[in-house]
């Protein structure tokens, strides 16, 4: 009996112990959680800890391919010879080498030019200075045409027309895009004008397109300046400012232009004969005529 009951007891007690076992390691571990926290931004489970390996982009196998590499060579090649072909083709009809040249300027040249457009009667020496067959830079020789002067002076004139037509409740967008191109038209008609008059007379000249319009362009000085006299003081101020500009303008072409068109008997001041050569000193004094004409036509509605 002693024995049984023993055995009858055990199981009870092995048992017990395994029960409770249990119970503290689900204490311990708590409940799981619905959601990982990820706060923290590292890995879940193992993966913690653990380095990432090099990221690979999309286009990085494209980039080391040799065949890509000889592309792209290739393209670069194209492109340069391109840019070369169109520089070549431009220059035919754009002279820029020769462009260059007449922008060649400083503040010391623009200054004595300045005055020389404005007070043209001291002036003795109009001859342009030459070294080896070529032309100085306009920064040496104040008779050298430039087109710094000429762009800068329509743009200003274009500017001071607008300030006199908003001085006068007339300012709009289009009137004034009107007086530029109308400026711009009178410009090129000019121009045009007297090559076809150059070579009608068959002059034998140096001067070029570029050196017209350049001379063309002088007289926006006297245009700005007739302009902003007329805001400041009247009509009356606007008349005495561009007669006296009409004048220097008329005496600035005129001791200019005899130089290269005139032969050069006339161009020392020996007496002008012959028709060729009278015909040469009309078209001079034409030319010269012209310009306090323009002057006055794209200016006297912009002062009241």
């Amino acid at each position: 009996m002693p024995q049984m009951y023993i055995c009858v007891i055990l199981p009870k007690c092995i048992s017990e112990p395994k029960m409770r076992m249990r119970n503290p390691s689900a204490d311990i571990s708590g409940p799981s959680p619905l959601f990982e926290d990820t706060s923290t931004g590292s890995p879940p489970g193992g993966h913690r800890g653990q380095d990432k390996g090099p990221v690979n982009y999309p286009g990085q196998s494209l980039l080391s391919d040799p065949m890509s590499n000889l592309a792209m060579a290739y393209g670069s090649s194209l492109a340069t010879q391109g840019k070369e072909m169109m520089d070549k083709n431009l220059d035919r009809f754009i002279p820029i080498s020769k462009l260059k040249y007449y922008f060649a300027v400083d503040t010391l040249y623009v200054g004595k030019k300045l005055g020389l457009l404005v007070f043209p009667y001291m002036h003795q020496n109009w001859e342009v200075s030459y070294q080896q067959d070529t032309p100085v830079a306009p920064r040496f020789d104040i008779n050298a045409p430039d087109l710094y002067i000429p762009v800068m002076g329509f743009i200003t004139y274009v500017l001071v027309a607008g300030l006199a037509l908003g001085t006068q409740n007339r300012f709009t967008p289009e009137i004034l895009g009107m007086q530029a191109s109308s400026a711009l038209v009178w410009l090129i008609i000019e121009v045009l004008a007297t090559l076809l008059s150059l070579y009608l007379v068959t002059v034998n000249t140096d001067l070029t397109t570029i050196d017209l319009v350049a001379f063309s362009g002088y007289k926006y000085v006297g245009m700005i300046m007739g302009v902003l006299s007329g805001l400041l003081f009247g009509r009356t101020g606007y008349y005495l400012s561009l007669l006296w500009c009409c004048l220097s303008i008329f005496v600035f072409m005129i001791r200019t232009l005899r130089l290269k068109i005139l032969s050069e008997a006339a161009a020392e001041g020996v007496l002008v004969r012959g028709a060729k050569n009278q015909l040469r000193m009309y078209l001079t004094m034409a030319i010269a005529a012209a310009q306090p004409v323009f002057m006055y036509w794209l200016t006297f509605h912009l002062v009241r």
